[in-house]
């Protein structure tokens, strides 16, 4: 992990080393800084000009320079239309943007929502949009990103890419998920896969895991000021998880595990576990639980979790419907453009950095997987 550094705010946090720690509403505890924060809208709903205006501070706080550089990335919606118009603003030579049907819609409405950005920020004509992946073109991609509509990256991807080229991976290092990229390509190929630092003070998104989570209790009907939270996490997420619901007034509690946590008297439990190849809460678990928490809803914030075995129990996860194995509950973009602008500038910049030939450094802008 490059350059982690806890909240500055949360001594006692340090010292219990994320076991059995409580986090007191913020009259107690004087908060981290602040992220801004936006309801969570569809693309054509955000103001061109304040995003126009978010993706140049990104390109400016980063540094990140692509001249000279061709990209491949995806073409999406809402907040995620902001990926090949933040490369192309950052000068790319070229950037091929491909989109895919999906639930958010169709590749039509996606390649509007960034022909649309695209022009307010006076870019279109260096943005390609595509249905497929340039078959032809990836010979010349210096920089392809592990996104939704580009996913999996394959082997025969892989293969046919230069030998300089780099996969941005999009988010940290430590988050990979092996279905997403085929490594064993990559590593023959010498290909790097390269993760971001996402608290880098230029990023900073994990500033933004509070109030997501809190966004995610919200929705399920938790009313956060004086609220018991028990914050079950395993990951760096946990001390800004945990953070953020101080911020919101909750009374929160930090547990590495299941089997540290405590029975009481609570409101909500937010799971956030690193996810692996089988359930992160399986049926044991999920009664225990259910056990110690019997009238508390379940925020299913990251990890998988057998829900049938909570809806055996009497307990109700939130959200209703499940998210993909190995995905989040809830997405960045439930919170606005902000912290997708700065993670997809992030990510670039990180791989850009290894492309031009610099290296991982601790706290710096990339992590090799």
């Amino acid at each position: 992990m490059n350059g982690f550094h806890p909240p500055q705010s949360a001594p006692a946090i340090n010292a219990a080393r994320l076991a059995d720690t409580v986090l007191a509403p913020r009259h107690a505890t004087p908060p981290i800084r602040s992220a801004t924060t936006f309801a969570g809208k569809p693309g054509s709903e955000f103001l061109p000009a304040r995003l126009v205006a978010l993706m140049q501070q990104a390109i400016a706080a980063t540094g990140l320079d692509l001249t000279g550089l061709t990209v491949l990335t995806e073409a999406a919606t809402g907040a995620y239309a902001v990926t090949p118009v933040i490369a192309a603003m950052a000068g790319a030579e070229e950037v091929y943007a491909v989109a895919r049907p999906s639930r958010h819609g169709s590749v039509g409405v996606a390649h509007a929502s960034v022909e649309a950005l695209a022009q307010a920020a006076g870019v279109a004509g260096r943005i390609s949009l595509l249905a497929h992946v340039p078959e032809d073109r990836l010979g010349a991609i210096d920089i392809v990103t592990n996104s939704g509509h580009l996913r999996p990256l394959g082997a025969r991807l892989i293969k046919r890419l230069p030998p300089e080229a780099v996969v941005a991976l999009m988010f940290e290092a430590w988050e990979f998920r092996p279905e997403d990229i085929a490594l064993a390509a990559c590593r023959s190929r010498g290909i790097p896969v390269v993760g971001v630092n996402e608290r880098h003070p230029s990023i900073d998104v994990f500033s933004f895991l509070g109030p997501l989570a809190a966004a995610l209790l919200r929705e399920s009907g938790v009313a956060l000021a004086g609220s018991r939270v028990a914050v079950i996490c395993d990951n760096p997420f946990g001390l800004y998880i945990l953070q953020g619901l101080a911020d919101a007034d909750s009374f929160a509690w930090l547990f590495p595990d299941t089997s540290a946590m405590f029975a009481a008297d609570w409101d909500a439990v937010v799971v956030a576990l690193q996810p692996s190849s089988s359930m992160r809460i399986d049926a044991h678990e999920a009664r225990r639980i259910a056990a110690m928490a019997p009238e508390a809803c379940i925020a299913q914030v990251w990890g998988d979790i057998d829900r049938a075995a909570f809806a055996e129990a009497g307990g109700t996860v939130w959200p209703l419907q499940a998210p993909r194995p190995g995905h989040m509950g809830i997405l960045l973009s439930a919170l606005g453009p902000e912290p997708i602008v700065r993670l997809q500038t992030g990510g670039l910049r990180a791989a850009e950095w290894i492309r031009r030939g610099g290296a991982a450094l601790p706290g710096g802008f990339a992590q090799m997987v």
